[in-house]
């Protein structure tokens, strides 16, 4: 079976192009299930991969397919190869079956849209790049999958293009993400130049050979890289793009944040680990850049309006957490949450979608309101996620792997208890922020009634998935003090291995579970007072002057798009207005005014004077004289 690992990032590749080419004359019907049946087969060929995988482990715990030497110049040959281990496994499942339900759940949410097959298209090409980039062997092969899901979201932020305000988001999101894609680059680049080779388990190897800990190239490689990894993963100072990457059209917005592109990020850090072990700097920064961003992430989401922004910042915070526990060492913490991620924030964006559509297209938080009565079953799958998400204790996927991942902080050697107690805090403001949305939307005075359309089985049966993956997807990964299931980290070990732990002490302890599980449950229930029953004395307390100022700088993403306006966009458009006539081209201009001039004074000397000729011939002969003599 592992021999039929191919097929899993073909078949949607597969279904782009036959959309792509063959789309305009097919029926809807033909379209969806050419765009969501291909799809299927690919996740139920991961699944299957994936279980012989783990019921017959290959030599190594590892499985490589050649497909073919790409090409060959003196000794180097890269090629297009795939690589299976546990990582792969684990990156390669989420994003099919997770790419599946959301194309499934597309069949209908998108039905009436103009261009139905070119968005079925789109899909597949950025599902089939996002599993390239997983499964690739070698980083020329990750860059094209990797350059393949930028292009991918471009197309389908920007997908209803008639809009200019999206085409400019798409945009947004493709300069942004070319900023860390250049860094990327580079470092690719300082690669191959100190170690000859860009097969991703050739060069770990050969960097833990030729690199002492702390090198300058070694840290210089691993910056390069986590530049890429930022711009991909929206983290601070690149986040900019992906809220307004929300003009897409929900489906897109699941896919994006739950399956791909931003978890490409934590996915390379991740598999580049022994590098990012040499480079302390480098690693240092990645957990200071994660707790920054969940902090900014959060805070931000508390003053969004648009449900769809909420879920945008609140996965920009939960990436954060990835990058907290890639910096410390807690590869595997951080790809436990990646899995749990994938369920839940795909589940709540789904769900919003059914909402949104409900309102008639409505995303205005504020405006919303009493849906709990008219829209119960959206509710139930919508607070489902919304549990996950805040971590709420022993019920919820998203409790044990946030957990994970803040144990880990405390107790590895990399982390420390300033980090941990930036998590914490973040745990308390993600409940705070969740279930304000749920509080606004679902309770309350009811101030738009909901159209009451039906909807079918496309919608109901991802979503439901979704609903129970997100509860018992943690019980795979259970603290010591509470089970001591280690079944995710374990099988992970072979690839990634575990941080160093201090043993001992508060950092080991069930206080540190309860500390979080405590932020979860005091967030939902601040929000509960400010939100659902706030009193007179809160309402004005939270009118203050400063906090409404607070808030308006948060709902302007914190000033980031300002000063990023100050300091490229308006110098570069300055510069491009003032060169309107382009001053290279005035250079080529100059060459080509004086050949013309020289012409006509050359032009001049032809007079038809036989005369004029014998004298200008004498007088050459005299110089030449001249200069003979007189040399």
């Amino acid at each position: 079976m592992l021999r039929m690992l191919w097929i899993v990032p073909a078949l949607p590749l597969l279904g782009f192009l036959v959309l792509v080419l063959g789309g305009a004359r097919l029926s809807n019907r033909t379209v969806a299930y050419v765009g969501t049946g291909l799809a299927g087969v690919a996740a139920a060929a991961a699944i299957a991969v994936s279980a012989t995988f783990m019921a017959a482990p290959p030599e190594g715990h590892a499985f490589t397919q050649v497909l073919w030497t790409w090409f060959q110049v003196g000794g180097f040959a890269p090629q297009l190869a795939l690589y299976l281990d546990p990582l792969s496994v684990v990156m390669m499942t989420v994003v099919a079956v997770v790419g599946f339900l959301i194309l499934l759940y597309s069949t209908e949410f998108m039905r009436g849209e103009e261009g139905y097959a070119r968005f079925f298209a789109y899909m597949n090409l950025f599902v089939g790049a996002m599993l390239l980039l997983v499964l690739a062997d070698d980083l020329l092969f990750l860059l094209i999958g990797w350059e393949g899901v930028g292009l991918s979201s471009y197309l389908l932020i920007g997908f209803w293009y008639r809009d200019s305000a999206n085409g400019a988001a798409a945009r947004k999101a493709f300069i942004v993400t070319r900023v860390g894609d250049t860094l990327l680059l580079v470092g690719l680049l300082v690669i191959f130049r100190g170690l000859g080779s860009l097969n991703i388990q050739e060069t770990m190897g050969l960097a833990q050979q030729h690199w002492q800990p702390g090198s300058g190239v070694a840290v210089a490689a691993a910056l390069l890289i986590l530049g890429g990894a930022v711009g991909k993963s929206a983290q601070l100072p690149l986040q900019t793009w992906l809220p307004d990457a929300m003009a897409g059209p929900t489906p897109v917005s699941a896919l994006i944040h739950a399956a791909t592109m931003v978890t490409a990020g934590v996915y390379l850090v991740a598999r580049a680990h022994v590098l990012f072990d040499l480079a302390g700097p480098a690693k240092t920064a990645v957990a200071v850049i994660g707790a920054a961003t969940l902090m900014y992430g959060a805070l931000s989401a508390l003053a969004q309006r648009d449900i769809k922004r909420v879920l945008a910042h609140s996965t920009i915070s939960q990436i954060g957490y990835m990058f907290l526990a890639l910096g410390v060492g807690a590869w595997s913490a951080a790809i436990f949450h990646f899995m749990t991620h994938a369920f839940f924030k795909a589940l709540l964006f789904l769900a919003a979608g059914l909402v949104i559509k409900a309102m008639g297209g409505e995303h205005d938080i504020l405006k919303m309101g009493g849906l709990y009565r008219s829209l119960r079953p959206v509710f139930w799958v919508f607070l489902i996620g919304a549990a996950s998400l805040s971590a709420v204790p022993l019920v919820t996927a998203g409790f044990y792997s946030k957990d994970f991942i803040l144990g880990s902080v405390l107790s590895s050697g990399g982390g420390g208890v300033w980090l941990w107690a930036f998590g914490v805090v973040g745990a308390l403001l993600t409940s705070l922020y969740t279930f304000r949305l749920i509080f606004l939307v679902f309770f309350g005075k009811e101030k738009k009634a909901p159209s009451l359309v039906g909807f079918g089985k496309a919608s109901w049966a991802p979503v439901g998935i979704l609903a129970a993956l997100a509860i018992v997807g943690g019980f795979v990964e259970l603290p010591p003090k509470w089970g001591g299931v280690s079944l995710f980290s374990d099988f992970l070990s072979p690839a990634l291995a575990a941080p160093e732990v201090e043993p001992g002490g508060f950092a080991v302890s069930v206080a540190v579970q309860l500390i979080v599980a405590i932020a979860s449950l005091a967030g939902i229930y601040i929000s509960y007072l400010f939100f659902a029953r706030a009193s007179g004395r809160v309402r004005r307390r939270t009118d203050r002057p400063a906090l409404a100022a607070l808030s308006r700088l948060a709902l302007a993403g914190w000033g980031f798009d300002w000063i990023y306006q100050l300091v490229f966009v308006r110098p570069f458009t300055w510069l491009t207005r003032t060169n309107k006539d382009d001053v290279i081209d005035s250079a080529f201009t100059a060459i080509a005014w004086s050949s013309r001039q020289a012409s006509g004074l050359l032009s001049r000397t032809q007079t038809g004077k036989l005369r004029y000729y014998a004298a200008v011939a004498a007088l050459g002969v005299l110089v030449f004289v001249a200069l003979g003599v007189f040399r």
